[in-house]
């Protein structure tokens, strides 16, 4: 059986955080679908077609990626598509905290689905899309922030 992961998450913008994270799963899984959530109670920054095209180009060259939008539950998507794994993130204390309590329901609506915690290296401790949002819309360089592939794109 082929080991299918889903990244879910609003990635606006994708950062080098979310990169890193994608790119040291790769060994652990056959697959690994990022899923980009539409919440319609939430107003994103950068329009959801561009997000989705930018992390397409970030592993244009890499076929077990994929990228792709849901919306609803990220357990029911998981059983749409078939994936066995959750990956997350974790940058802080925190993080871990609401990670916890959302694998811990994840698991009591789908006990077939583990979630994977994957700890964000040290240099990207401390970058959150939101973040990067308020820098470059105060005109700031983000470049540092976001893949290359990602340059002059945004």
């Amino acid at each position: 059986m082929k080991k299918i992961a889903l990244f879910p998450g609003s990635f606006d913008p994708f950062t080098v955080g979310h990169e890193s994270i994608v790119k040291r799963a790769l060994p652990l899984f056959d697959t690994i679908i990022i899923g980009i959530g539409v919440n319609e109670a939430k107003h994103d920054f950068f329009p959801l077609l561009s997000r989705v095209e930018w992390v397409k180009s970030v592993f244009a060259e890499d076929p077990s990626v994929q990228v792709t939008t849901y919306s609803g539950l990220t357990i029911e998507f998981c059983k749409k598509i078939g994936a066995q794994y959750l990956i997350r993130g974790l940058r802080t204390s925190a993080d871990f905290e609401f990670e916890r309590a959302v694998g811990q329901v994840n698991k009591v609506l789908d006990n077939r689905v583990e979630t994977i915690f994957l700890l964000t290296r040290p240099e990207h401790s401390f970058i959150s899309s939101s973040i990067v949002r308020d820098v470059y819309k105060n005109g700031g360089d983000i470049r540092s922030f976001i893949p290359v592939a990602m340059h002059g794109k945004l």
